[in-house]
This record gives structure tokens, C-alpha cells and sequence, in this order.
């Protein structure tokens, strides 16, 4: 009998497939899923184009209690500051409501944004592989198939360096309450893995979301940085609020990450700004 291959999370054409649906939202989070529905079209009617979820529940992997609701707002418009007031406010209350999630959030961006061609291999890719349709049309029926390639890499996270600078900006100013940090823990933790797992993506030759499926895929290729990713996606999943730990990573794992990636893949192409 032949041996299965694994696919790595590539259909029989070697494309990133689409990795979450309605069908693997597990039945405890269903009612936050339809209160977040209903919500973004009160929240935003007729200007919104389009939304997603992302993350550990369309996959099928959330944690009752400890993991987040992700959700994406595309509007017919760029989103205003009083959007972002409006979807940070939406977050809250769900999160309020719903003691089955841990936080909630709401990624905002214009249907333009998505489909315009600097953004093909980056906010066009997230939508196409990672987010998984909740309202409105599906911009995916207008973007490529991707496959795991350097050019993929580069510009979803080959710009490190230029978040080093405001990460270290918003350490200095947090406070050293535990749970201050931990959420920037969580959040950098989570940066740092996925920007070393699509170091070697390329090579690797697949996708994967989960983060320590991704700390060990880097491993097979910098295994003298092993021990460092194994621990960020461990902070990723269950953060601690030290500051230490969030220091080791702009001073350097952070540094050490973005030049290797300049070196392999190059730098992520200039965006307009207020794109970043």
C-alpha cells in the first residue's frame, strides 16, 4: 500500500488551501458566531462590503474560555477613526456577553484594500486562505490561488524591522501590571512565530496556523533558534506578562528574525500610508 503524504495544508495542486469553514465551528461558539453577524450589519449596514472569521474558531481548534473571536469588516470605504471606534466598542461587548471567548476583535479594511495588487500577497492572501466567509460576497472568487513561495513570504512578513521600533515604543510605555503584559506577550509572542515559520515556508513547503506546528517546522531549518520560537508559540497559546520576555524579543530574537528574512526573502514592498 502506498504511503499517505501529508498534505501540509495544500490541495492536490500544491495551492494554500482555505483552512476554516462553518462547518468546523465547534456548536459552543456558535451563538457568539450569529451575535457577530448581526452586530457588524447594525454596526456598519449598507457600508459593509463584505466579513470573515479567522483564527481558532472557524477551524475548529478554539478552547472554551481562553480563545478569541477574530473577525474581518471589509467596507465599501476606508474605514474612518469613528469605524474603529465603532468595531473596538463591537469587541468589547461581545466579549462582555460571551463568557465562551476570551476578547474579540475586528481586523478593518476597504474592499479596494483587499483586491488591489500590492496587497495580492498579503491582505488579498489572508482573506482568500485564512478567513472564512460570514456576510456579503466572497473577494477570494476575485483573487490568485497561492502557493507557499517566497514571494508569499516577503510580503506577508517581511516587514519585521519596521514594527521593531514601535514594539519597543509600546513596551516602554506599558505598565508592569500582569495583565498589561500579557496581552502584548500574546500578541508579539504570535508575530514572531509565524514570521519564522514563513522564513521557511518555502522550503517547508506547506501551511499551517497552528502555532507550534510552525515553531517545529522552523526548527528543522534553524535549529540554534529552536528553543527560542518553541517558547514564543508556547507564550502565544498561554502568555505570561514579563517584560523580560517581551525585551528578549526586540532586543534579540525580533532583530535577529528580520535580517535573516531581508537576507533569504528580501524586504516587504512600500505601502501607501496608512496602510501599514
Amino acid at each position: 500500500m502506498a504511503e499517505t503524504v501529508p498534505s501540509r495544508g495544500l490541495d492536490a495542486l500544491g495551492f494554500i488551501e482555505r483552512e476554516g469553514s462553518h462547518a468546523r465551528v465547534p456548536h459552543v461558539f456558535r451563538p457568539v458566531v450569529a451575535a457577530a453577524r448581526d452586530r457588524l450589519l447594525d454596526v456598519f449596514g449598507a457600508r459593509l462590503d463584505s466579513a470573515y472569521l479567522y483564527g481558532s474558531i472557524p477551524r475548529g481548534t478554539a478552547r472554551v474560555g481562553r480563545s478569541d473571536l477574530d473577525l474581518v469588516a471589509v467596507l465599501r470605504a476606508e474605514p474612518t477613526g469613528a469605524d474603529r471606534d465603532a468595531a473596538r466598542a463591537l469587541g468589547e461587548a461581545l466579549d462582555k456577553e460571551f463568557p465562551e471567548i476570551d476578547g474579540a476583535g475586528t481586523l478593518l479594511c476597504s474592499r479596494a484594500r483587499v483586491l488591489d495588487e500590492r496587497e495580492r500577497y498579503d491582505t488579498g492572501w489572508f482573506v482568500a486562505c485564512q478567513c472564512t466567509p460570514l456576510l456579503g460576497e466572497d473577494l477570494a472568487e476575485f483573487l490568485p490561488r497561492y502557493r507557499p513561495d517566497s514571494l508569499l513570504a516577503r510580503e506577508t512578513n517581511g516587514d519585521l524591522a519596521r514594527h521593531l521600533p514601535r514594539w519597543r515604543q509600546r513596551i516602554a510605555a506599558a505598565d508592569d501590571r500582569e495583565e498589561a503584559l500579557r496581552p502584548l506577550v500574546r500578541f508579539m509572542s504570535r508575530h514572531l512565530v509565524r514570521t519564522g515559520f514563513t522564513l521557511v515556508m518555502p522550503r517547508w513547503n506547506g501551511w499551517t496556523s497552528d502555532l507550534r506546528d510552525m515553531a517545529a517546522a522552523f526548527a528543522e531549518y534553524y535549529p540554534e533558534r529552536a528553543g527560542q520560537l518553541c517558547r514564543a508559540a508556547g507564550s502565544g497559546y498561554e502568555p505570561v506578562g514579563d517584560r523580560t520576555v517581551l525585551r528578549s524579543y526586540v532586543d534579540d530574537l525580533g532583530p535577529w528574525l528580520a535580517d535573516e528574512y531581508a537576507r533569504v526573502h528580501g524586504v516587504k514592498a512600500p505601502r501607501p500610508e496608512g496602510w501599514e
